[in-house]
């Protein structure tokens, strides 16, 4: 098994070395004008950018050329690198029509559509399209490689709130623009009155995406969101309700220590954000004991930490899953580069992130996650050395399980005086354009247990590689099938025409011959 992934592994380095090489050739020999410099540096050095295009084309190479180069185009045409929160009105924000907040059950982001505030105007249409590549360039820069979960919600809209140029352009980011980033697209609540036009719309899909089409009801959605993460009009029961400013975001916390929540590690921007902040906390865990903030110097503190995790460094590691990979940040690398796994046994209620300098100052972290009930971090923040490590424990806290929605987010920020800063008041003051973020997801482990369960309850069942293997193979009947019932449909109007010319050829014959009869020339 391991040798067949060794070779599979080395023909899609083949195949994208090939798609480098033949991009050069094919569409760069004459000019790059008509890209942005900045996508060819992308495509030239991240495979992960050559391989998803060539995974959405079937590993077809003349088929990922064409959607890169149409691809790069479009980043050019709508300077998708350049735009910024800035560059979009006001008003489209305000709207609330469009956003990223939550997650499905599988843990892909959620990106709302309210179709109901859309209005069809062709002087905004422009600014439109650039506000989804916005949410759609902000999210690939924050969890690259993550796929999105579109949710349509039709309730109380009608024909005027459908604009089938801008349906076309949304259906475009997925199928050309942002390949694999759909993960699956649900249109929820869809009047009937609508359907003549999802059918034009299906028709734009393509294969791939056609099968990632989710009908329901606001009854039947929770199937596939849970009712934290859906409105109370679907039967939910997540309080969140947009508003700008500010952007909404993952809504990331500082963890709790053994002692109560770390209040003096919150950023706040300002004294009302802090009480506020503080009140929140309050309530939340219901302390009997107010825990004061506490003022810390990153020197004395980063002295008095070595000196007490020395002893209990390794009693505090023992048992953590370790890293296997790792990010390369700017300031940091971060092991694990992507996930965190927990599972339900014993030995799988602890994780280890390793965080490593790789400047030559100083560089404070944080660590914060959107479950600060469920998990313990230790350290959650401190300051590590130039060349040096800091082990960081990540547990599940008592019963707590993990979930695939869950995320952590770290957060790192190169120091420059050392021994005169207090660690809350320089998260306070470092501009947010020098420090480093990396976020962490959650992989939830299947039991050994429950893995025994669903073998015996299906025992044709492949695991994910061979659920992946039989979606490729699916896929590649559905495409074949399209261009099969294309040549037929084309054969069978070839021959509707020749049948056509038979019997027009058989009615002038027949003119003729009684033609010739009567004695006339024909004419």
């Amino acid at each position: 098994m391991a040798e067949l992934d060794q070779h599979e592994g080395e023909q899609q380095e083949k195949k994208i070395e090939e798609t480098r090489q033949r991009f050069k050739n094919e569409f760069l020999q004459d000019s790059t004008d008509k890209y942005d410099s900045r996508d060819l540096e992308r495509l030239e050095k991240d495979d992960a950018v050559v391989e998803s295009y060539l995974t959405w084309r079937l590993n077809v190479v003349d088929d990922a050329l064409k959607m890169i180069d149409e691809s790069l185009q479009w980043r050019k045409e709508f300077g998708v690198n350049d735009i910024t929160e800035s560059t979009i009105p006001k008003w489209m924000f305000e709207t609330g029509a469009v956003y990223l907040h939550g997650y499905d059950k599988e843990g892909n982001k959620l990106f709302w559509f309210k179709v109901k505030l859309h209005v069809k105007d062709a002087k905004t249409i422009m600014d439109k399209k650039k506000y989804i590549a916005f949410w759609l360039e902000r999210y690939a820069n924050k969890e690259p490689g993550m796929p999105l979960t579109v949710v349509f919600d039709l309730a109380e809209s009608g024909l005027s709130n459908i604009d089938m140029d801008f349906v076309k352009y949304i259906i475009n980011c997925f199928k050309i623009y942002y390949p694999k980033f759909l993960s699956k697209m649900i249109i929820v609540d869809m009047p009937w009155i609508m359907n003549a036009a999802w059918k034009i719309v299906k028709s734009w899909l393509g294969p791939e995406a056609v099968s990632k089409l989710r009908f329901t009801t606001r009854n039947e959605v929770q199937t596939f969101i849970g009712p934290e993460y859906l409105p109370p009009h679907m039967g939910g029961t997540d309080p969140f309700k947009y508003s700008y400013p500010p952007l909404p975001d993952d809504d990331f916390q500082t963890p709790i220590c053994d002692n109560g929540p770390i209040v003096s590690e919150d950023e706040t921007e300002s004294k009302e954000g802090e009480m506020e902040g503080k009140d929140t906390l309050e309530s939340s865990f219901n302390s009997e004991v107010a825990v004061k903030p506490k003022k810390v110097n990153f020197l004395e503190d980063s002295l008095r930490a070595e000196d007490n995790d020395k002893g209990d460094t390794s009693a505090r590691t023992k048992g953590a899953r370790k890293p296997l990979t790792t990010f390369k940040g700017p300031l940091l690398d971060v092991s694990p580069a992507e996930e965190l796994s927990f599972g339900s046994g014993e030995t799988e209620k602890k994780c280890l992130i390793i965080l490593s300098n790789v400047t030559k100052n100083q560089v404070a972290f944080k660590v914060r996650t959107t479950a600060p009930e469920k998990y313990r971090v230790k350290p959650s923040s401190s300051c590590c050395e130039p060349g040096a490590s800091v082990d960081i424990v990540v547990s599940l806290h008592g019963g707590s399980q993990a979930s695939p929605q869950d995320r952590f987010l770290v957060m790192a920020a190169e120091m420059d005086n050392v021994g005169s800063q207090e660690l809350a008041q320089f998260w306070k003051e470092v501009p947010k354009t020098k420090v480093m973020e990396h976020r962490l997801r959650c992989h939830v482990l299947e039991s050994v247990k429950s893995t025994v369960n669903s073998l015996k309850e299906s025992p044709v069942d492949t695991g994910s590689s061979g659920q992946q293997e039989l979606n490729t193979v699916l896929m590649r009947m559905m495409a074949s099938h399209m261009r099969l019932e294309q040549k037929l449909n084309t054969c069978l109007w070839v021959q509707k025409v020749l049948i056509v010319l038979v019997l027009v050829l058989v009615v002038l014959n027949l003119l003729g011959l009684y033609l010739m009869g009567t004695g006339q020339q024909p004419s």
